[in-house]
């Protein structure tokens, strides 16, 4: 089983529920086994600013699935929740990223591991501080709590909204 770490983001709608649903869906998923799940967080939008604040919060899960199936599998579900096409930072009922499988760095079309983006991005590093603050970017060599310190201060991120 591989380790992986998620990201989950949703600005239309319900966002705590579109997320809740998302985590339900990858319950279901018969190589995916969901471990732990952070705190929902509101953060105001990065990149396209004139939207909705977002919803943001991580998980923890293992899988059986190469990293290619994984994202087809993230793909299926934002598809199956009604995920309408939108612009690259644009608005999203539901929004999966995969963060980090293993240690694994890797650079394909439509998949780069781990996620460039994410050591610049508190949305994805608090939540993921939360439930996993030793875990260990495989590219930087440090903590994700290290990542989250050399971060701030931030101006997207807003508060905490509802426990797990």
């Amino acid at each position: 089983m591989a380790s992986v770490a998620l990201g989950l983001g949703s600005n239309i709608g319900d966002r705590i529920a579109w997320c809740r649903r998302a985590v339900h869906e990858l319950g279901e998923h018969p190589g995916i086994r969901v471990l732990r799940r952070s705190s929902w967080y509101e953060t105001r939008p990065v990149g396209y600013a004139s939207q909705s604040d977002f919803v943001n919060g991580a998980a923890l899960l293992e899988t059986t699935l190469t990293p290619a199936r994984l994202l087809d599998a993230f793909k299926e579900i934002e598809r199956r929740l009604g995920r309408s096409t939108s612009w690259r930072n644009g608005p999203r009922e539901i929004d999966l990223d995969l963060l980090l499988y293993d240690d694994l760095v890797l650079d394909l079309p439509g998949l780069e591991l781990p996620h460039p983006a994410m050591t610049e991005r508190a949305f994805v590093l608090v939540p993921l501080s939360e439930i996993h603050p030793e875990l260990i970017h495989p590219v930087r060599g440090r903590t994700v709590s290290d990542l989250l310190e050399d971060l701030k201060p931030v101006d997207h991120f807003v508060r905490r909204l509802a426990e797990p």
